[in-house]
């Protein structure tokens, strides 16, 4: 872990470059980079990201801050964190896709759609809003569009970045009265991904597959709509990709909504060539497999674990074996394991102990000022429970649809809890034992959320 112990004064402070907020206060709280201490060999960084509002309330499409502190910092209930105020501003069109390096010294970003989107940068963290762009921006748009799906691999040292782009094929069936009947055949959906070096800002890989389904399924109209969320086995001889199935209506060409869902699905490339892209399918999961906004699946014990979204009998975490086939014989539901119904994982995180968190909603979830009610909760991948955790407060307006971030530390767990347009807290959960902690307080502005921690 690197350490930056160069003493900045206010004057310097206040004469940031752009690209970040200039602002400056005397307020006792943690909002001056001057009085960031560095990590030590007990903590490290943590890098609290903020979306501020573009139109409507938990919308963040207004831009993104970051703002960081030390995790023993992160841990004080008397802290005050203030992004929005004096916080980094990483450009994005829209809400930056964020990612870190494991020890929370370098923060990753790829603008997301617009004039400037699909451009990598990397940032050195040193403390509050001293975020330092370091090496050679890459513009990645060419390969993947200018609103690639992207996330850092376990290797810590490199980026997959992947795109859909589908095209309704259809046979001109010219009649004998000269009279043309269109007829669909299929949609074909090109899977484009490429590999990011991020130590050099670099491209390692670039590779483009048709991706077709069998003769039935496509004459029915499905086809594979989105991918996201690349992850590696623990071999790191294959990458897998999350898949998104839509429907189409073959008679009218319009997307439909209410269809049956299949198996689960994901994409199995070898790596680090790319080549050789074939489907697995569950038999226990029947919902999409590429997350939002967060990683969706994690290695443990040589094996890959994958929440679901959107199954007609509630998220399930799924089991990939070092086969790189579902294990079936894996079943861990969550509406079974919290009692709940319907219910949708949003993001989650495990520790290296199969503990993890889960950011959830269900039927029962409230509908707040930008979407239904989420919450946190504990879970096990070795038993397949899981347990609300209570002790974090809950309202309305909190939303987590949008959530990106936790941070894993040893068996430490952090994440962000505030409603839309109020104030909320970092909070830490010990895995082991389900201890939380409340931390630092943030301080949030109308409209805008908190969208985790890196």
């Amino acid at each position: 872990m690197k350490f930056n112990f160069l003493k900045k004064s206010t004057l310097l402070i206040c004469a940031l470059s752009a690209g970040m907020i200039s602002s400056c206060s005397s307020d006792d709280d943690v909002n001056s980079i001057e009085r960031e201490t560095p990590p030590d060999e007990n903590s490290r960084w943590i890098t609290v990201a903020a979306a501020k509002m573009g139109s409507d309330p938990g919308d963040g499409n207004g831009g993104t801050s970051i703002y960081s502190i030390n995790s023993n910092k992160a841990k004080d209930p008397n802290a005050k964190i203030k992004p929005f105020d004096n916080g980094f501003i990483v450009p994005s069109n829209r809400t930056a896709r964020l990612q870190s390096s494991a020890d929370g010294d370098q923060v990753y970003n790829i603008t997301y759609a617009g004039d400037t989107g699909g451009n990598f940068m990397k940032y050195d963290v040193n403390g509050g809003q001293d975020f330092i762009e370091v090496g050679s921006q890459l513009n990645i748009s060419s390969y993947v569009g200018t609103a690639p799906r992207w996330t850092k691999l376990s290797d810590d040292k490199t980026g997959a970045a992947v795109y859909i782009a589908t095209e309704n094929i259809v046979d001109d069936n010219d009649t004998e009265d000269d009279v043309t009947d269109d007829v669909y055949v299929r949609t074909n959906s090109k899977l484009s991904i490429v590999t990011i070096g991020l130590e050099q800002s670099d491209i390692k890989t670039f590779k483009e597959y048709d991706l077709p389904l069998s003769e039935e399924l496509e004459a029915q109209g499905y086809y594979i709509g989105r991918v996201d969320m690349p992850v590696l086995n623990a071999a790191g001889n294959k990458l897998y990709i999350g898949v998104n199935m839509r429907k189409l209506n073959p008679e009218t060409l319009e997307r439909e909504s209410d269809f049956e869902a299949l198996g689960s699905k994901t994409i199995v490339l070898d790596y680090p060539s790319l080549e050789n892209p074939r489907m697995i399918t569950s038999e226990v999961g029947h919902g999409s497999t590429n997350g939002y906004r967060s990683i969706n699946a994690f290695e443990y014990k040589g094996s890959v674990y994958q929440a679901n979204q959107g199954d007609p009998e509630g998220s399930h975490i799924l089991k990939i074996g070092t086969d790189n086939e579902y294990d079936d014989s894996y079943v861990f539901n969550l509406d079974e394991a919290l009692g709940i119904n319907e219910a949708y994982i949003l993001a989650w995180r495990p520790a290296a102990n199969g503990k993890a968190i889960i950011a959830y909603r269900h039927a029962g979830s409230a509908e707040g000022v930008a979407g239904q009610q989420g919450f946190f909760a504990l879970a096990d991948l070795n038993t397949g429970t899981a347990e609300k955790i209570n002790e974090i407060p809950y309202d309305t307006d909190f939303y987590l649809f949008q959530y990106q971030g936790f941070v894993v530390d040893g068996t430490e767990i952090y994440l962000t809890e505030a409603p839309v347009g109020k104030n909320g807290n970092i909070y830490v959960i010990e895995t082991e034992t389900g201890e939380v902690t409340k931390g630092a307080e943030l301080v949030n502005v109308e409209g805008s959320h908190f969208i985790g921690v890196f």
